[in-house]
């Protein structure tokens, strides 16, 4: 059964930079994202990370549970951030 867009407005703040396998990741972490969403598998979405818009992005999952987004390095200069800075991300649309 194909999975249909949802809409989405929600909100949430974190810092760049998620711990795995001993190293950060250029990540930011979704607080509460399993109960949030509804799985512990990999989302995609459309996302803003301040005012940088991203489409069809893959929520990863973090293996501890949760969901976070990369952030390459060109979006990281769009933003004019870097790891250890906050973001503020908004989820407008789930695609699957």
């Amino acid at each position: 059964m194909p999975f249909e867009p949802v809409a989405l407005d929600h909100t949430f703040t974190a810092p760049i930079g998620v711990e795995v396998k001993g190293e950060t990741w250029s990540c930011v972490e979704m607080p509460g994202s399993a109960d949030f969403f509804g799985t512990g598998r990999s989302v995609r979405v459309d996302l803003t990370v301040d005012d940088v818009e991203m489409s069809n992005v893959g929520l990863m999952v973090t293996g501890t549970g949760g969901h976070m987004v990369s952030l390459n390095a060109g979006v990281r200069r769009k933003l004019g951030k870097g790891i250890g800075d906050t973001v503020t991300v908004h989820l407008t649309r789930r695609l699957k």
